[in-house]
């Protein structure tokens, strides 16, 4: 299985930082964020990353290189505008192959993640053997959160293994997911296009699968949100509790 690390925002939530740093750099308890993910996925043995890039992506390609220093082979997919998350796959499907691939934001982040979980969400074959139709089987796999204080609405509800665009309650899309590239082939290599409209198209039909992650996540938005992840444990414990 190979994997892709989007890396393209702009990060404008967390300017002024982010006008001279790429978001994905940005260092967390010691290690910048992308870094976080490349060597989670080396841990479960997932050693070839697709890395698409826009803002300031020389920078990244800089610091990373070719993966080596991590145990990983990393390929970049660069991207003169940023594309948008569908976009973005699209563009980098020559380098993703043709199997299904799990991709995560490269600003998330979530240090207890075990992608050795993702190799096997997507199945072909019922219980018994027999091959799913095409139109049957999960297009794709996303992993949900409880809902930040940001989004509390959340984006999607969960009936057993399979999520819905309805119903209560919902969970947050925790920007993980395992995806098959045929998801993709109504997008051309360039084109601009976001994920989220695919997904819910798909999940009408019943053909999203999914569950909830409980460990530790976040969406670093802001640059309150970076200082606090730095922050002293005490510090974090305080600001928990509402303590000032």
């Amino acid at each position: 299985m190979k994997a892709m690390i989007f890396a393209a925002g702009r990060g404008e939530r967390m300017r002024p930082l982010t006008d001279t740093t790429p978001k994905p750099l940005l260092k967390v308890r010691g290690r910048p964020l992308i870094v976080w993910h490349i060597l989670n996925l080396v841990r479960a043995g997932i050693t070839e990353i697709v890395i698409n890039h826009a803002h300031l992506g020389e920078q990244i390609e800089a610091a990373l290189g070719d993966g080596s220093q991590f145990g990983a082979k990393l390929m970049y997919s660069r991207e003169e505008k940023a594309l948008e998350t569908a976009g973005g796959i699209a563009t980098a499907r020559h380098l993703l192959g043709e199997e299904p691939f799990v991709a995560v934001s490269g600003d998330i982040y979530m240090p207890y993640f075990d992608f050795e979980q993702v190799k096997d969400v997507l199945h072909d074959k019922d219980m018994w053997g027999n091959p799913y139709p095409a139109d049957k089987r999960d297009i794709c796999w996303l992993y949900l959160v409880p809902n930040p204080d940001f989004h509390p609405e959340g984006d999607f509800g969960l009936t057993m293994y399979t999520l819905t665009n309805e119903g209560s309650p919902k969970w947050t899309f925790g920007n993980v997911g395992v995806y098959r590239p045929e998801m993709f082939d109504g997008i051309a290599p360039g084109e601009y296009a976001k994920l989220g409209p695919l997904i819910r198209a798909y999940a009408d039909k019943q053909q999203v699968g999914g569950e909830v992650y409980q460990g530790e996540w976040h969406n670093l938005g802001t640059v309150q949100q970076l200082d606090l992840l730095n922050a002293p444990p005490a510090s974090r414990l305080a600001a928990a509790k509402g303590v000032q």
